[in-house]
C-alpha cells in the first residue's frame, strides 16, 4: 500500500485559493458546457449528417471514454499529483472538439467524441480530486465548492439555450468551435495559478495497465452488446459479446486481487458504505444522462418545438442542479444526519420522471418546465453529497481513485441507462407506429418513417401538411408512448436508490481516516 500523500500547504491568502479554484472551475465548466450544450443540437446534428442509427453513441461514445479514462487519470494524479494531467486533458479535449466541428460524416463525430470523452474523463478524474487536497477541512471545502456550483449554474442555465441559439444561427459545428477559445482559456488558468501537489513516494509505483485493457474490454463489450440488442436480427453476436462481457468481469476481479497497484483497489468495495455510494452515483449517472439526452428529441420530435424553446423548457432541469446544490450545502453541515438529503434528492428525482411520463404529448410548456424543476432540484440535493460522503469515507491514500471511481460510475451508468433508453424508444417506436398505420396506412410502411429521425426533417417543413398529416400524427405518439415507457424505467430506477439508502450504514461527513 501507498503512503499517505504528503500533500503541500493550501494557498494561504484569499487570492490565491481563488485564481486556483477559478481554474478548476473553469476546466470542470468546460466539460460541463459541451455536455449541455450538444445535448440540445444533437437531434439536428443526426439530421444532418443522415446518421439516426448512432444518435445514442454520439452520448455514449463520449461515455465510454470518460469512463476508462477517469480512474486511470484518478491514479495517476494520486501518484505523480494531478497539475499535468489537467493540463494534458484540457488540451486533448480542445483538440478533439475541433474535430469534431470539422468533422461530415457521423462516423466521424462519434470516433472524435470517444477522443473528446478521453479528454473530459481526465478532467474529471483529477480536477475534482484537486478540491480536498487545497481544501482539507470540511467546512473550508464546502464553501470553496459552493463556488463551483455557483460556476455551474451559470453553464448549466444557458447551455441548452446556448446550444439552440448556435445550431439556429450560426449551425451545429459551431457548438463545438465554442470549446476552442475556452480550452485555451482553461489552460492557461491552470498552468499559472493551480499548484501542483506532488505526493511522496517510498518506492516506485506502477499504473495497472492489465486492469486498465480489462476495463476497456468489459466497457467496450458492454457498450456493443447494447448497441446489438437494438437490432432487429441480432445472431450469435450478442451472445458472443454477453460471453465476453462476463468472462472480462472475472478476469479483471481476479487481477485486481492480486495485482501490486491495483487499478480499481478492492479495499474500495469491501467497505459497505463507499459499495453503496458508488451504486446511488451510477443510478443518478443513469437517470441524469437518459433525460438530458433525450429529452431534446421529445421536445422537437414529439412537441414540435423549436430549438430555441427546447432550450427554454430545458433550463430548469440544469440551473436547478446548482439551485438544489447551493441549498443542500448550507443545510448539510448542521443536520445530525445528513444522510437523509440524498433520499429527498431521489425522491423529488423519482416524482419528476413520474411526471413527464404521466403528462403525455399534452402538456403545456408550464407543466413541462415545472417538471424540469423537480428534477433539477432533486439532482442538486444528490450528486454534491455523493461527493461528500465518499471524500469523507475513502482512505487519503485512495482519495483520488476512490473520487475518480464515484465520477467514472456516475458516467457509466449515463451510459447504460442511454443506451438502454435508446432500445426502448427503438422498440415501442416502431411497434406502436406499425400497429397505428396498419389500420389507415394503405401499402408498406416506408422505412423512412421508423426513424424518429424522419419525424425531425418532416415536423418543422410543409411535408407537416396534406397526406402525411396523419402519419407524422402517428408517429408523434408513437414516439411519446416510447419516451413516456422510458421515463417510467427511469423511475424504477430512483426507487432502486431510495432502497439502497435505507439499507445503507448512516452517512456523515466527518472521515475516520483524517
Amino acid at each position: 500500500m501507498l503512503p499517505v500523500n504528503e500533500v503541500a500547504v493550501a494557498p494561504r491568502r484569499f487570492i490565491e485559493s481563488l485564481m486556483a479554484m477559478s481554474g478548476i472551475s473553469l476546466v470542470l465548466m468546460l466539460s460541463a458546457l459541451d455536455q449541455t450544450v450538444v445535448a440540445n443540437a444533437l437531434p439536428t446534428i443526426a439530421t444532418d449528417l443522415n446518421g439516426f442509427e448512432l444518435y445514442a453513441w454520439v452520448a455514449t461514445g463520449y461515455l465510454l471514454a470518460s469512463v476508462l479514462t477517469i480512474p486511470i487519470a484518478g491514479r495517476l494524479g494520486d501518484y505523480y499529483g494531478r497539475k499535468p494531467f489537467v493540463l494534458l486533458a484540457t488540451a486533448v479535449f480542445t483538440l478533439a472538439s475541433c474535430w469534431c466541428a470539422l468533422t461530415d460524416q457521423m462516423v466521424g463525430l462519434v470516433i472524435a467524441r470517444c477522443i473528446q470523452g478521453i479528454g473530459g474523463g481526465a478532467l474529471v478524474g483529477t480536477a475534482f480530486a484537486c478540491i480536498p487536497e487545497l481544501f482539507p477541512e470540511t467546512r473550508q471545502r464546502l464553501r470553496w465548492q459552493m463556488m463551483l456550483s455557483v460556476a455551474f449554474s451559470v453553464v448549466n442555465a444557458i447551455g441548452p439555450l446556448l446550444g439552440g441559439a448556435l445550431t439556429t444561427w450560426l449551425g451545429w459545428r459551431s457548438v463545438f468551435y465554442l470549446n476552442l477559445p475556452l480550452g485555451v482559456l482553461a489552460g492557461v488558468c491552470v498552468w499559472r495559478y493551480l499548484p501542483w501537489l506532488r505526493p511522496r513516494r517510498e518506492r516506485p509505483v506502477r499504473l495497472d495497465w492489465p486492469g486498465a485493457l480489462l476495463v476497456m474490454l468489459l466497457l467496450a463489450a458492454l457498450q456493443t452488446l447494447t448497441d446489438r440488442l437494438g437490432r432487429p436480427q441480432g445472431g450469435i453476436v450478442p451472445w458472443l459479446l454477453g460471453a465476453v462481457v462476463v468472462i472480462a468481469t472475472l478476469l479483471l476481479i481476479w487481477w485486481q486481487r492480486r495485482a501490486v497497484d491495483p487499478l480499481l483497489p478492492p479495499e474500495l468495495f469491501t467497505d459497505a458504505r463507499l459499495r453503496g455510494l458508488f451504486l446511488l452515483s451510477a443510478l443518478a449517472g443513469g437517470v441524469m444522462f437518459a433525460l438530458l439526452f433525450y429529452m431534446p428529441l421529445l421536445l422537437q420530435a414529439g412537441y414540435g418545438y423549436s430549438l430555441h424553446q427546447a432550450g427554454v423548457v430545458l433550463t430548469p432541469l440544469m440551473l436547478c442542479i446548482t439551485l438544489g446544490a447551493l441549498v443542500n450545502g448550507r443545510i448539510v453541515t448542521r443536520l445530525a444526519r445528513p444522510g437523509c438529503l440524498p433520499l429527498f434528492g431521489f425522491g423529488l428525482l423519482g416524482a419528476g420522471c413520474v411526471g413527464i411520463a404521466a403528462s403525455g404529448l399534452h402538456a403545456t410548456p408550464a407543466v413541462l418546465f415545472a417538471w424540469m424543476f423537480v428534477v433539477g432540484t432533486g439532482l442538486g440535493f444528490i450528486l454534491m453529497n455523493l461527493t461528500l460522503f465518499t471524500q469523507a469515507a475513502a482512505r487519503p491514500e485512495h482519495l483520488g481513485i476512490a473520487t475518480a471511481l464515484l465520477q467514472s460510475l456516475r458516467l457509466l451508468g449515463g451510459m447504460l441507462a442511454t443506451s438502454m433508453f435508446g432500445l426502448v424508444v427503438a422498440w415501442v417506436y416502431r411497434a406502436g407506429l406499425t400497429q397505428r398505420l396498419q389500420q389507415h396506412h394503405g401499402g408498406p410502411i416506408p422505412a423512412e418513417w421508423l426513424q424518429p429521425q424522419w419525424l425531425l426533417q418532416a415536423t418543422h417543413t410543409d411535408r407537416a401538411a396534406g397526406p402525411l398529416q396523419l402519419p407524422l400524427q402517428s408517429a408523434r405518439a408513437a414516439l411519446g408512448d416510447a419516451l413516456d415507457l422510458g421515463s417510467m424505467l427511469l423511475a424504477a430506477l430512483t426507487l432502486a436508490a431510495i432502497v439502497c439508502l435505507l439499507r445503507m450504514p448512516p452517512l456523515g461527513l466527518k472521515s475516520p481516516w483524517r
